[in-house]
């Protein structure tokens, strides 16, 4: 399913000046009154950071840490929680309707593969992904061709107001108005954050005194509090797919040699994984 986005209601906004961002008839570029205008690349995505907003060359994760993200999460060890988002998202979805789901620092697209084959309504998803990384987006567009994927940032969404009935933020930086804003009166904000656990036999490895993650699954202002879903569970990575959970870690530079080797030597490392989902909904107040 694709957005019916006419010249009345545009999905996306112009990131200099705000205004509505239509397609132009050559099908190659959205452009706004203004005349600011935006090519849609080869691979199908849209590039709608602009320069002065670029903090480095290439935002964003690195493309090393984009290979290693590629080679765990295609492993399956992520697959129990990419199921329970999924389940997540048929129950808010119980009448199979056609609803806008955002993928909030989506990376090459991962769970929005997963909830395309996971949902039980997944052809009434139009799926769209935003994340500051350009390789990621243009390896997302590739495999996923039927949905929408954009180069932006998340802290200045690029899309029109209430656009959005779901928007999925997994392990991702968010602005909380930017989220009200995009989301429907009363769409659902599906947040997954690091439980107290998350991977905590690589993080003894690392530090000398190893401490609990804190909470992160607050609600934040303007949303009401639907459910919480804990979901934990052990994997057991081979060595190539500890060094890889390993880069995608904000604490992987803590990892001196001796961290290295042992997660290189060991013949088999069970290592926890901890997630909290949190459904809230907007307040219609707001």
């Amino acid at each position: 399913m694709q957005p019916l986005v006419t010249a009345s209601n545009s999905l996306y906004i112009c990131p200099v000046c705000r205004e509505p961002l239509q397609l132009q008839s050559s099908g190659k570029n959205y452009a706004c009154l203004h005349q600011h205008s935006f090519d849609v690349a080869k691979a199908g995505y849209l590039n709608l950071l602009p320069v002065q907003d670029k903090h480095s060359k290439e935002p964003g994760d690195s493309k090393l840490m984009m290979i290693a993200r590629r080679l765990f999460l295609e492993a399956g060890f992520y697959e129990p929680m990419a199921k329970a988002v999924a389940m997540m998202i048929d129950a808010v979805n119980t009448k199979g309707q056609g609803i806008q789901f955002l993928d909030l620092g989506c990376g090459e697209g991962y769970y929005s593969r997963k909830i395309a084959g996971f949902c039980k309504h997944s052809e009434q998803i139009a799926l769209q992904g935003i994340d500051i990384a350009k390789f990621a987006i243009a390896a997302a567009a590739k495999k996923q061709p039927e949905a929408q994927f954009v180069v932006a940032s998340s802290n200045r969404l690029p899309y029109a107001d209430q656009f959005f009935d779901v928007v999925l933020r997994v392990f991702a930086p968010s602005d909380s108005d930017e989220l009200k804003r995009v989301l429907k009166p009363s769409g659902y904000l599906l947040t997954v954050t690091p439980g107290t656990r998350h991977l905590w036999q690589l993080k003894e490895l690392i530090y000398a005194e190893a401490k609990e993650h804190a909470s992160e699954n607050e609600v934040p202002q303007g949303f009401e509090h639907l459910t919480t879903q804990r979901i934990s569970y052990k994997i057991t990575p081979n060595p190539e797919q500890r060094m890889a959970i390993l880069q995608m870690t904000p604490f992987a530079w803590r990892a001196n040699e001796s961290v290295l080797e042992a997660l290189s030597v060991a013949s088999e490392l069970e290592i926890e994984t901890d997630f909290i989902l949190t459904l809230s909904v907007k307040t219609e107040n707001e």
